[in-house]
Parts: structure tokens; sequence; C-alpha cells
């Protein structure tokens, strides 16, 4: 065809035409009995609008931590913001504060919301109850719904509980904790709700706007009518972004259900290393809704590692009994985030000792107390207005510590800290000059299998070797397993610690465990393997883990 007889081509302007659907939510797990009063008709169609509304910006956020990710791995070390500079200068701001029950918080209990754990919480004594539905709770679609019942009866004044044993458990204490829910992390999906975006696209709803949203639409007026509100935790945050797209969300959902700006009341946990350069970006990005910020201990020594696991070996930590609060980078971390929060008057929060007592072993006991006594003596002398604990025989020590410095006044925010100058170096100054062990290995892949093995069980917390292990130790014993492998160390009496000899040690403490009909050692030994034996290194090891195991299929 020539160029005088070809046919002229015909150009449209305008929009390319796409279908587009309503968008919605699906159950995908089963109805057990009360599920239908959590999952409501109501409160499906405000979790669709959150997802509607806030799921690509989720996913956006998550993008954004891969980035952030392979640029540190790659020698890019974080540092203070040069682009947000304007608003660590500016004195004149403020965050919102206490809300209504939160005014002291000198000893917070955490723990999983199941119906006894519930109780058992509400019946402590302590000022405030972490809520679990996080690292605390194993997020099957039993503990997931349930968990919201057991909340929704609580708030209601209607929860009890009888064990199969017979034993009846109720809340029978005069003044309870103000509840602080805490939901899952943006990066974790709830497979059992899928949703459907405006294109047709059907995928997992995201386990942070499922958590948060039935606990906040179904109680949010009960709170506020009990001279309460709506309180949460939030987990695993990596940036101030992430901080606004938390802040919309809470703006949308009290304007959604009619309440004022500002009801919400988060406080957030600073537990990743990103998260510590960016402390002050955060609370001003929340100022209308925050409390304060609390220092997630475990979950930062992980990001540490895993952040710098490819590093080399000045990276490299020892065994995990060694990684203590008075090292370099926690000292600095912890520091910084007291002088921080003082600063825009935000409560700062302890962590958790992971130390226990036992009831049958005074010895036990004994040295839990001194151990938990001397970690919140270091924490109230440091500032911090508050602290966690994990078993309510920890709250009177906890208590006295807090006590002895606070006295009648309900923090002290007064303290301001002008002595304290943290630079971006002390942040990743690893440097511990102790070595790892033959036990320390040991102790990782034990700790790291026998968690699995209850997470998998539906357990969440788990009392092992008088410690409270939950998902953030057991992530910190196998990314360090993974790491010694791949930096090619040897512990103190020259022995190489390599696949092989994981391997044996898995071996052994799969011959070494309590089996029981139906338990799952097996599949625990498994996902450990995958984690902490391959060449990958998955960012959480409960990604791969609920994928494969907790996700009910018909």
């Amino acid at each position: 065809m020539t160029p005088a007889t070809a046919t002229p081509m015909r150009t449209r302007t305008g929009p390319i035409p796409t279908q587009t659907h309503e968008p919605s939510i699906e159950i995908a797990g089963r109805l057990a009995p009360r599920y239908d009063e959590v999952l409501t008709p109501e409160a499906l169609a405000f979790l669709t609008e959150l997802h509607h509304r806030f799921g690509a910006r989720r996913h956006d956020r998550l993008a954004d931590r891969m980035r952030r990710r392979f640029e540190i791995g790659n020698g890019h070390d974080p540092q203070f913001r040069d682009d947000t500079r304007h608003i660590r200068e500016d004195a004149e701001w403020k965050v919102a504060g206490a809300g209504p029950g939160l005014e002291d918080r000198r000893v917070e209990i955490t723990g999983p919301t199941d119906p006894k754990m519930t109780i058992n919480a509400l019946n402590s004594g302590a000022k405030v109850w972490l809520a679990d539905q996080e690292d605390a709770t194993s997020p099957t679609w039993k503990n997931v719904i349930e968990g919201q019942l057991s909340l929704r009866d609580a708030i209601r004044g209607d929860l009890s509980f009888t064990s199969p044993e017979g034993k009846r458990y109720e809340v029978t204490a005069t003044e309870t904790p103000t509840i602080v829910m805490r939901p899952r992390g943006w990066h974790l999906p709830e497979q059992h709700i899928r949703f459907t975006d405006r294109t047709g696209r059907t995928m997992a709803a995201s386990g942070s706007l499922v958590d948060f949203g039935l606990y906040f639409f179904h109680n949010a007026a009960q709170l506020i009518a009990n001279g309460r509100g709506p309180y949460f935790y939030i987990a695993k945050l990596e940036s101030s972004e992430e901080a606004k797209l938390w802040d919309d969300v809470f703006t949308f959902s009290e304007q959604y259900v009619g309440i004022p700006h500002g009801t919400i009341r988060a406080t957030v946990l600073i537990e990743t290393l990103p998260a510590a350069f960016e402390m002050e970006e955060i609370l001003f990005e929340l100022r209308d809704h925050i409390a304060g910020l609390n220092a997630g201990r475990w979950d930062y020594i992980f990001s540490i590692i895993k952040n710098y696991r490819g590093r080399g070996a000045r990276f490299v930590l020892p065994d995990r009994s060694e990684v203590t609060m008075t090292v370099p980078f926690m000292r600095a971390y912890t520091e910084l985030l007291v002088k921080t929060c003082h600063k825009r008057g935000a409560f700062a929060i302890g962590g958790m000792s992971a130390f226990i007592p036992n009831r049958r072993d005074p010895e036990v006991t004994e040295r839990a107390f001194e151990k938990v006594a001397a970690d919140k003596k270091r924490e109230a002398g440091d500032g911090f207005d508050g602290t966690w604990v994990a078993h309510p025989d920890l709250i009177p020590v906890a208590r006295a510590e807090f006590d002895a410095v606070l006295g009648d006044r309900p923090n002290q925010l007064d303290r301001q800290r002008p002595e304290v100058e943290v630079k971006a170096a002390d942040l990743i100054d690893v440097h511990i000059g102790r070595p790892i062990t033959t036990a320390g290995v040991h102790g990782n892949v034990s700790v790291a299998i026998r968690y699995i093995e209850a997470w998998l069980r539906g357990l969440g917390a788990v009392a092992i070797d008088n410690l409270m292990e939950d998902a953030a130790t057991a992530e910190i014993s196998r990314s360090q397993v993974w790491q010694w492998i791949h930096q090619d160390r040897t512990t103190e009496d020259g022995t190489p610690i390599t696949r092989e000899s994981i391997e044996a040690l898995v071996t052994q403490v799969l011959a070494e465990a309590d089996r029981r009909e139906g338990d799952r050692f097996d599949d625990a030994a498994d996902i450990f393997r995958e984690v902490a034996l391959g060449q990958d290194f998955p960012a959480f090891l409960t990604l791969p883990a609920y994928a494969k195991y907790l996700v009910e299929t018909d």
C-alpha cells in the first residue's frame, strides 16, 4: 500500500472507558456462634469504606519500607531528615496528650484478648491494659473475632468465663485499667476477609484496618459513655508518612460515627530503626490524636538485625541475653525517646522486661523480681512516665519503682532532659564486645521453634524458660541465627555457625521437646528452617507461617 492510498489513522481523545465496581467486603472465614455480633452489616460497611479510602496508601507505604530497607542494606545509613527539619526546630507545637483515663500510666499490663486473659488483666490493678491483637496474639480467625467479642463484652460489663475444668472467672475489680487496644501492623493481612476494590480486584483485607475498624465501630460510643475513649497502641510504624496515614484513618473514623475530632488517642511504639529517626515527625503528624510513644525494645532489636543483617561483622550482635537496655544503641534510643516526648507534651512509656515469676519456684520468682525492679528503676530514673509488665505479680514491683520517683504526680512530663544529645551514629552504635556462645545459639533455636509451635496452636504470648516470649522475641532469635550463618560467625569456643550445625540443633530441639498428640513441632521446625536457614530473609516470620498454616480453607 502506498502513502497515497493508505487509510488515514483516526485519533480519538477522551477518557478510556474502564469498568468500575462497587467496593465490597466478603467474609471468607467460618461463622461460629456470636460472630454475627461483630461482623454486622454496618460494621462491614465501615470496613469497606476504610479499605476503599486507605488501602492503596497502605500498599504505597509498604513499598516505601522495602525501598528503605534496600537502601540501608546497601550502605545508606539512616539519618535525621533534612526535609522535616522545620518540624523539629519549631518549638511551639504540642501534642494532644492524655485522654480521659490516660492521665496516669505508671504501670501497664499487656496480654492477649481471650476471655480468661481479659478478665485477669481487668482485675490486675494496673492503670492501663494493652489489649493485644498483635504480637501477643496468634492471628487465627478464632482469636481475631473472639478477641473482639471479649473486648465488646468487657467494655459493657458483660464478660465472664468458665474454664474446661469448671473454674469461673469474673471481673471483680472496682476500678479497672483503661483499655488501649493494639491492632496488627500495616504489613499483616487478614486472609479471612476479602476486599474487592473499584477495579474489581480482590485481595486480602488489612489486619490493621480490620482490628481497628471492628473495635472502634462497636465500642467507641460505649467507651466514651464509660468516661474513657477509643484508645490504640500503634505497632511497627517506620515513618511519619505511615503515622499520617493512621491520623487520616482516625479523622475519617471520628467523622463516620459522629464523635469530636481528637477523641481517638494513639500511643505509637517506636520499635523500628527508621522510626527512631522520625520520632518528632511521628508526633507531629498525629498531634491531634497522640498521647505518647513507647519504647518497644524487642522489636527494635529485631529491626536493627533485619536492616543490618548483611552489612558485615561490625553489625553482628552477640547472644540475645547480652543485648540489654544499657548497650549503646539501646541507651541512645530510649534517652532520645524520653526527651522527644516531653518536649512535645507526650508520655514516654517504657518497655517490656521479659522476666516473669513462677509461682511454683520461689527462686525463679525472686530472680524475676530483682531483674524487673532494676529495669523499672532505670526507666523511672530516666524520665519515663510509665512502663509495661506481662504478669500481674510484677505490677507491685514496677509500681514501687515508679512511685518512688513520681510520688503523687501522675507523670514526669516536666522532666525535659536538655542534657541528652543523640546523634545519628549513636542510634546504630551496636558494638557490645561480647561473644556468641554455644548456649546462646542453642537457646535461639530452641526458643524460636518452641514459640512458633505454640503460635501455630493459637497462643501468642508463651512462657518459655521463665521468660515471656512473643512474636518479637522469636523474631530476634531466628534473625540472629540467619545473620550469624551469613556473616560466617563462630562461637567463642571456635565452632563455626553453619546451616549444618543449626540443622543438627533443630534435630536436637525436636528430640528434647515434650511431644504430644496434635503438637505442631514438625511444622514449627519447617517454618524455622524457612525463615532462619534459607538464602532469602523473610521480613517477618509470621507472614509465611500465617499464609501456610493459619488461613482456613474450605
